[in-house]
């Protein structure tokens, strides 16, 4: 095997092996014309014992100190409504989005949905929702972990679709870690 080989072999090794956890400032996005007016990351945060799963988010900083609900429901941008022409469709700024007053996570969950993936074979049997509780609850601990700036904000979960069974969990969930002194 001749040394370039071996190199390259190496090279995707070490990068199967790597974990995702990464996060990445997004400053253009295709169909909107000129840098974003807004600060958006996107990334991965690995989750469980060897960080298999690798969880999808879209965080949007707030402008004052799921993407279907971020293109079409309370993100700050929109898809411009015309006709289809076979091109990357135009996006514009919107002016009654939520992050004109709070920072927004999108988070693509369970596992196997939108950009959120595996790096093992996924059961057959569809995840519980007290396991999804704990993987998010476990993303939302690593990401604060990286983003210590945003600890002290208030907090708020909310969903669409079938997160409606999801988020009372999860705020309970979380509510069991929040120590509350001379209660």
């Amino acid at each position: 095997m001749n040394l370039k080989l071996k190199i390259l072999l190496l090279l995707l090794f070490a990068l199967s092996h790597h974990h995702a956890d990464s996060g990445s400032i997004v400053k253009f996005l295709p169909g909107f014309e000129g840098p974003l007016p807004f600060e958006l990351e996107t990334g991965y945060i690995g989750i469980g014992e060897e960080e298999e799963s690798q969880l999808f988010y879209y965080f949007i900083k707030s402008e004052s100190k799921s993407i279907s609900g971020l293109l079409f429901e309370n993100g700050p941008l929109a898809l411009k409504w015309e006709v289809y022409n076979g091109s990357v469709p135009s996006l514009v700024s919107t002016t009654y989005s939520w992050t004109k007053m709070a920072n927004i996570i999108f988070l693509d969950q369970p596992v196997g949905t939108g950009f959120s993936y595996s790096r093992t074979p996924l059961d057959d049997k569809p995840s519980s929702d007290t396991g999804e509780v704990k993987r998010i609850r476990e993303f939302l601990q690593k990401w604060l972990k990286k983003h210590p700036q945003f600890s002290s904000n208030p907090f708020y979960v909310s969903g669409d679709s079938y997160a409606g069974m999801i988020v009372p969990a999860l705020v309970q969930e979380i509510s069991k870690g929040i120590l509350l002194f001379g209660y």
